[in-house]
């Protein structure tokens, strides 16, 4: 399949579309007391554009590690709605994501990255935990590795952006364990080490589901000690308090519009129709 060229429209439609399962999720961790925040380029679109960025074409949210673990076990005891699921890797289920994710089943998007992956291919709403960072070098260092490791191993995919030696190493790590029953054993084991810091008892916090890159990233805790609302396509929606050094942390100057060419979406789709549900 080759990747699809998205119009305007099609792309607001997209927006809106997404706009209604952030609301869901939004209405359900009021329900539930849980603490949530938009995520990186969400949090620029606020900030910048009072909604989406113009070209943007996902909706993030980001949860400290407690009330994001908290979530996954409400959502799956008392959550019904068919048309909303929260799927994350596990013994049962695999998605190719090492974070969970919120699909609305009411319409159809494949990603190119996932089309051969057996899961309900609907419209995502990535969901990241947000983990303390300890205060040691070397543990930060320790932190990072098993962080990578649960990556890997959870994924199976392995890392073509990060240098050849990684890329090489990955590989052999992965062609050594053939068993996804194994694989998981070692995810499992990698995430308990890599989480094993507070999030409210650490001067930094960090993203370990986000990719290499924003694994590397430290930021002030008191950064997302508290929550504040701003505009977001009409509605209020939840920002980190310290939202300034967090997006300064992870993209520089971001009131500074990126290239002309860069303007475009960054999800390689090979379907999309707002229409049909993907079951």
């Amino acid at each position: 399949m080759s990747t699809l060229s998205i119009s305007q429209e099609t792309l607001r439609k997209l927006q809106l579309k997404e706009l209604e399962s952030l609301v869901y999720f939004d209405e359900f961790c009021k329900k539930h007391d849980l603490t949530y925040f938009l995520l990186g380029g969400c949090v620029i679109g606020a900030i910048r554009h009072n909604g989406f960025i113009p070209w943007d074409d996902d909706i993030d949210v980001m949860m400290p590690r407690r009330d994001y673990e908290r979530m996954l076990k409400l959502w799956k005891k008392h959550e019904s709605n068919e048309r909303f699921l929260m799927l994350k890797t596990d013994g049962e289920v695999f998605t190719g994501n090492c974070f969970a994710t919120l699909v609305d089943t009411s319409a159809t998007m494949v990603k190119e990255n996932q089309k051969d992956i057996d899961v309900p291919h609907g419209i995502v709403t990535d969901v990241f935990p947000l983990d303390g960072c300890p205060d040691g070098r070397l543990q930060r260092y320790l932190q990072y590795y098993h962080a990578m490791m649960y990556s890997l191993y959870m994924t199976e995919v392995v890392p073509t952006k990060h240098g050849s030696l990684v890329k090489f190493f990955s590989s052999i790590l992965l062609k050594l364990v053939p068993s996804r029953e194994r694989r998981t054993k070692i995810w499992k084991k990698h995430e308990r080490k890599m989480t094993r810091y507070s999030f409210n008892t650490h001067e930094k916090s960090t993203e370990l589901c986000a990719g290499p890159h924003y694994m590397r990233n430290e930021y002030p805790q008191k950064a997302f000690a508290d929550v504040v609302y701003h505009e977001f396509e009409g509605l209020q929606m939840p920002i980190p308090k310290g939202y300034d050094v967090y997006l300064k942390t992870a993209f520089g100057n971001y009131m500074e519009l990126p290239p002309k060419e860069a303007q475009v979406p960054h999800h390689d789709l090979v379907e999309l129709d707002l229409e049909k549900p993907c079951r």
